[in-house]
Parts: structure tokens; C-alpha cells; sequence
């Protein structure tokens, strides 16, 4: 009988969840746009932000299903 992981996000607190993660950084790029209105700030904020979300919301539910042993679900 092989024993099943519980799925990644319902592991995880309401604020990390990919709904909050994805506000967070829109959020974030956008406050440093209208706050400086200097692209040269908001362009590598934007870049963090975007490696934020594909370490959090690609890459670590994709180790987290491989550690698993389940195939990964791709539309």
C-alpha cells in the first residue's frame, strides 16, 4: 500500500498561497511604480518579483510532486 503526500497548497497558510503570492508581487511592482516613477528601480523589482514567483509557484510544487513520486500535472 503506497502511502500519498497531501496536496502541496493545502499545506500551506493563507498568505502562501499562489492567490496571495501573485497579489503580493503585483502589488509590490506596481507600489514601486507609482511611488518613484523610475524605471530603472521598478525594472529589477519586476525581475525579483518574477524569480520570486517561479521559485514559489513553479518550481517548488514541482520538486514537491517529484519528491512524491507522482506525475507532474501539465495542461
Amino acid at each position: 500500500m503506497s502511502e500519498t503526500k497531501p496536496a502541496f497548497w493545502s499545506l500551506k497558510p493563507w498568505w502562501c498561497q499562489p492567490w496571495s503570492i501573485l497579489l503580493t508581487g503585483v502589488l509590490v511592482i506596481a507600489g514601486s511604480w507609482l511611488l518613484l516613477h523610475r524605471w530603472w528601480i521598478s525594472a529589477p523589482v519586476a525581475v525579483a518579483v518574477l524569480a520570486w514567483w517561479g521559485l514559489f509557484l513553479v518550481l517548488v510544487p514541482a520538486a514537491y510532486l517529484d519528491e512524491a513520486g507522482e506525475p507532474e500535472k501539465r495542461p
